[in-house]
């Protein structure tokens, strides 16, 4: 690399980066046991938290020359953020590895394929509801019209790379038109919905459980208007102004202070909702706003255990169906949230819950990792499944629709279609209340 581009990549880390959040490591090594990475790739340093802040750290102070081995260390990081609890100094490794990857899209000439994708996707797909539900629509014409099985047996797919195969196959089945309704209770309780883009379009029955479940806990559910994106595949992917026009298009949307919670039922879409404040400066118009919209977050399964969903889920009797949990990164990592999915999966599958001995660490899902990297996704994916066999789960309950299709291919892909499945915590829920009624 010339000294002029060099230089640029310098200049870009020295914008972008904070050097006082790169301080803050002490180098102690306390997140490699933590990261998927590192651990998957016979423990190579700088495929791990600490060796990435070193090479973040060099690259801004000029002290080594850009190649595309740090490229390649920066672009396999999961971004699950499971060194961010396991760190004593507190380092702020999500955001470092966003300001990394905006410094380097600043720089780096992307081709004409990769221009298009993210336009593509980030100012049109993603940045508008109405396409992605207008995208959903084809697909499930693709599904109901008999085209799928022509593909399938013409063999077509084999065209396609295998990961983008076997998740063809992973495809939820279209929405039903109309669910199962459980009974309405009379509460205080208000709740403004986050409905999600692939929550609200892919997976809308499971949403459409998740209002009901609220409503037959006495909550008043609203849905806003006008709500899109969390912003989130922007941000993981350095696109930070775009992901910040999401955030104030969802900002302007709810009216937080006609609500007590605003909830949703997606770990990774409920982790950047709850870090709004920190897209927007203080001298924003936006900031007290956010501010607002990040104290009244709250995920599905925290706010159903405050509304009593344990005690109603007495007295129902557990299937014999061996259940296991897959932790949703970001919901764990983020906000925190491990003991509320265990203790609702715990009280309906009683003796019959197995703990995933790796539950803790990303399935390999990362957004669009999967895609972008599949190579390491499905390391990491053939290591869960050899756990899945191990402990004979018949049911694989997790809350995140990128962990769902990601645990959904790992099961096809292992031959269990047969024997185990992957839910939505809150279809496996809704499931069993319905069946007790």
């Amino acid at each position: 690399m010339n000294n002029s581009k060099a230089k640029q990549y310098k200049q870009a880390f020295v914008t972008h980066v904070d050097e006082n959040r790169l301080m803050d490591c002490m180098r102690c090594g306390f997140c490699l046991p933590a990261c998927p990475t590192y651990i998957h790739s016979d423990f190579d340093e700088t495929q791990s938290p600490r060796g990435r802040i070193a090479l973040m750290k060099a690259v801004r102070d000029g002290l080594v020359q850009w190649d595309s081995s740090i490229e390649e260390a920066f672009d396999l990081c999961l971004g699950c953020r499971a060194c961010e609890p396991a760190c004593p100094a507190g380092v702020q490794y999500g955001t470092l590895i966003e300001e990394t990857r905006e410094a380097i899209l600043d720089v780096k000439a992307q081709s004409v394929k990769e221009k298009v994708i993210r336009k593509g996707a980030f100012d049109h797909l993603f940045a508008d509801q109405r396409k992605m539900k207008t995208a959903v629509k084809l697909l499930t014409f693709y599904q109901q019209s008999g085209l799928q099985k022509v593909i399938r047996k013409v063999g077509f797919m084999e065209l396609f790379p295998p990961f983008m195969k076997d998740m063809e196959k992973a495809l939820p089945a279209p929405s039903k038109s109309e669910g199962i309704r459980l009974s309405k209770r009379i509460g205080t309780t208000k709740v403004a919905f986050f409905t999600g883009c692939l929550m609200d379009t892919m997976f809308q029955e499971t949403n459409r459980h998740t209002i009901e479940l609220l409503q037959y806990l006495g909550c008043e559910v609203v849905i806003p208007k006008g709500q899109q994106c969390c912003g989130a595949l922007q941000g993981h992917s350095g696109e930070m102004e775009r992901a910040k026009r999401n955030a104030e298009k969802n900002l302007n949307a709810f009216d937080v202070s006609s609500v007590d919670y605003i909830v949703n039922n997606a770990g990774g879409c409920g982790a950047f909702l709850s870090e709004y404040d920190r897209l927007v400066t203080s001298d924003s118009p936006y900031y007290e706003k956010a501010k607002a919209f990040v104290a009244k977050q709250i995920d599905i399964t925290t706010l159903l255990v405050k509304l009593g969903i344990i005690d109603e889920l007495e007295g129902i009797e557990p299937s014999s169906e061996i259940v296991t949990y897959q932790d949703s990164c970001h919901l764990r990592n983020v906000n925190g949230v491990k003991e509320e999915t265990r203790a609702i999966v715990k009280a309906l599958s009683g003796k019959y819950f197995i703990e995933m001995p790796s539950a803790h660490l990303c399935c390999g899902s990362a957004g669009i990792y999967n895609l972008l990297q599949p190579e390491m996704a499905s390391t990491i994916l053939r290591s869960k499944m050899e756990e899945i066999k191990g402990i004979k789960a018949t049911t694989i309950v997790t809350t995140n629709p990128g962990c769902l299709l990601q645990m959904k291919v790992g099961v096809e892909r292992a031959g269990l279609s047969k024997t185990s499945r992957a839910m939505h915590i809150v279809d496996f829920i809704h499931e069993k209340v319905y069946n007790k009624m």
